[in-house]
C-alpha cells in the first residue's frame, strides 16, 4: 500500500467539516452541564481541547458535582474511554511503516469515533497531514461549542438542550452507513453491533455490566468473529 496521494490539510478539513458541525453542538449541552458544575467558559473550553472525548467528559463532570476524588475521576475515565485502547491498536495499521513515531502521537491525540470512521475509511495507508486537517476543524469545534454552552448557561429551554444531543448520533449514522452500503461484511458487522448493544441492555447477566465495559467485550467478539469469517487479504486493502 502507498501513503494517500492528493488529501492534504485542506481536504482533511473539508471531510470534518461534517463532524465538526455535530461536535459543535453536541459540546454545546456538554458546555450547558459544565455551567452547572461551576466552570467557566476558559475552563470549559481547555477541558474539551485537552479530552476531546465526550463520554470521558462526562464522566468526569459527574465527580466533579459529587465532589468526588481524582482517584475516583481517573477511574471513571479510564472505564469511559477504554474502547479507545482497543480503536487505537486498529488505528495504527492505518500508518505506513515509515511514519515518523512523533507523527503517530499527534494523530492519537484525536482519536474519537467518528474521526476513526473518517480514518478507516480512507484506501491504504492515512496520510498523517489529512488526518491533521480533520482534526485540527473537528477539535475546535468540539472546543468553541463547549465554550459557548457554558456563557449560554441554563437560557436554553431544557427540549431543546435534549435535542441537541441526538445530533452526534445521526453524524455517526452518516459515517458508517456508505461502508456498509458497500460492503455486505461490514454491514453484518454494523447489524450485529446494533443486535448486540440492544440485547445488552435487557439481558439479566449483561445489563449489570458497565456500559463502557459492554462496548470493549463486544467490539472485541464482533471484530475478531468477523476477522475469522470474513478475512481482509492484503491486496483487498492497497
Amino acid at each position: 500500500m502507498e501513503a494517500v496521494k492528493g488529501k492534504g490539510f485542506a481536504e482533511g478539513m473539508r471531510d470534518g467539516i461534517p463532524i465538526a458541525l455535530g461536535y459543535l453542538t453536541v459540546s454545546f449541552t456538554l458546555g450547558i452541564a459544565m455551567k452547572n458544575a461551576g466552570m467557566t467558559a476558559f475552563q470549559g473550553f481547555m477541558m474539551s481541547l485537552v479530552n476531546l472525548a465526550s463520554a470521558g467528559e462526562y464522566a468526569g463532570l459527574q465527580v466533579i458535582l459529587s465532589h468526588g476524588s481524582y482517584l475516583q475521576m481517573a477511574l471513571m475515565t479510564l472505564v469511559a474511554n477504554a474502547r479507545y485502547l482497543l480503536m487505537g491498536c486498529s488505528f495504527s495499521q492505518k500508518f505506513s511503516p515509515d511514519t515518523p513515531y512523533w507523527q503517530r502521537l499527534l494523530c492519537g491525540y484525536a482519536i474519537t469515533d467518528e474521526l476513526f470512521a473518517l480514518a478507516i475509511a480512507q484506501k491504504g495507508y492515512l496520510n498523517p497531514v489529512y488526518y491533521y486537517g480533520a482534526t485540527f476543524i473537528s477539535a475546535a469545534g468540539w472546543a468553541f461549542g463547549t465554550a459557548a454552552g457554558v456563557i449560554a448557561g441554563n437560557i436554553l429551554p431544557a427540549w431543546i438542550a435534549s435535542g441537541l444531543g441526538t445530533a452526534l448520533y445521526g453524524m455517526f449514522l452518516a459515517i458508517i452507513i456508505p461502508g456498509a452500503k458497500k460492503d455486505k461484511a461490514v454491514l453484518a458487522v454494523v447489524l450485529a453491533g446494533f443486535l448486540c448493544s440492544a440485547l445488552s441492555r435487557i439481558l439479566p447477566v449483561v445489563s449489570g455490566i458497565p456500559e463502557g465495559t459492554r462496548i470493549i467485550i463486544f467490539t472485541v467478539l464482533i471484530a475478531a468473529l468477523a476477522a475469522v469469517i470474513k478475512p481482509v487479504e492484503e491486496e483487498e486493502q492497497s
